[in-house]
């Protein structure tokens, strides 16, 4: 994250300059979390840069703030025409791009409805999230003794920055402890997910997730992933998991925008299976890579790309 640059920054309805893209320091999500945000990657394919699931993340992003009760000024479509304007700006032949609606200056009362909704889209150059070479080794992974939210206690269908503290106290304590990641159980006790990525387990051949219900955001990922399973035959299912079965798994890894699809080759220092990426896992990842990359046919409709 060191080298997060680029040039231009879309900023309520216009491009800026990267360093005139600021707030006021008594803007309401500086103080309260209250935004909701996006994960999209843009990948290098043959015909220049193209977007993954633009509009499945903006759908989310509308459904988030919905659930947030932010009124966006924007369409879906136009926001889908910054994301490209933006990408183009900065010159980019692959990025990460953030869009971010956030309350602004207008009051410190916890209400914030008082307050500015403004929108922003990002974009940077972003290798790997979890570090090098992890996509071909994997990486050490920990049970968080934080857990995800209850149901009643939070939106965890919504993308909300003020959740992301949760997340936070998770990959602090596992890194301190060693690890790359942390996976989270539900309040139920039940695996849920990283820090900020959807988990998957094999055993036997079946892949399995755990479902909505324990308190994961819908990854467009993760959707992405269950769909190409399915492609392949190999059988998925969406059920509540229990902790030991991480430790008695053939195969297990991450899926998100940022980590894309990363094996896991340990957890709390049990390992994995063999230790190493399985085959399921690796052809998940070639059929994967193999379609952001253009190398493969786009057959689901999932790159958008940026250039007419």
């Amino acid at each position: 994250m060191a080298t997060m640059r680029s040039n231009y920054i879309w900023f309520d309805g216009r491009l800026v300059p990267w360093e005139e893209a600021q707030v006021h320091v008594t803007a309401h999500a500086l103080h309260y979390g209250s935004s909701v945000f996006e994960g999209i990657r843009a990948y290098a394919t043959p015909r220049g840069p193209a977007v993954f699931c633009l509009r499945e993340h903006l759908a989310r992003l509308y459904a988030s703030c919905k659930i947030f009760r932010m009124d966006l000024p924007y369409s879906p479509e136009d926001l889908a025409k910054a994301v490209l304007e933006t990408v183009r700006a900065n010159g980019h032949a692959a990025c990460y791009i953030r869009p971010l609606v956030f309350r602004g200056a207008g009051s410190l009362g916890v209400d914030p409805r008082a307050c500015p909704v403004h929108t922003v889209l990002i974009t940077f150059e972003w290798g790997s999230y979890l570090g090098e070479g992890v996509l071909e080794k994997g990486v050490d992974v920990a049970v968080s003794s934080w857990r995800r939210a209850a149901p009643d206690t939070a939106a965890t269908m919504a993308k909300i920055g003020g959740q992301y503290v949760n997340s936070q106290f998770m990959v602090v304590e596992a890194r301190e402890g060693g690890f790359t990641e942390a996976i989270a159980l539900d309040a139920y006790g039940y695996l849920s997910e990283g820090s900020g990525e959807n988990l998957f387990v094999v055993k036997d051949g079946v892949v399995y997730t755990p479902p909505l219900a324990a308190a994961i955001l819908p990854g467009i990922t993760r959707r992405c992933v269950l769909q190409l399973a399915r492609d392949l035959g190999i059988p998925v299912q969406e059920q509540p998991l229990l902790r030991e079965a991480l430790y008695v798994a053939d195969e297990a890894f991450f899926t998100g925008t940022a980590a894309e699809i990363t094996p896991i080759r340990s957890v709390d220092r049990i390992p994995v299976g063999d230790g190493r990426p399985g085959p399921i896992t690796k052809r998940l990842q070639e059929e994967f890579f193999g379609i952001t990359s253009g190398r493969l046919e786009d057959r689901h409709g999932w790159l958008t790309p940026v250039n007419p």
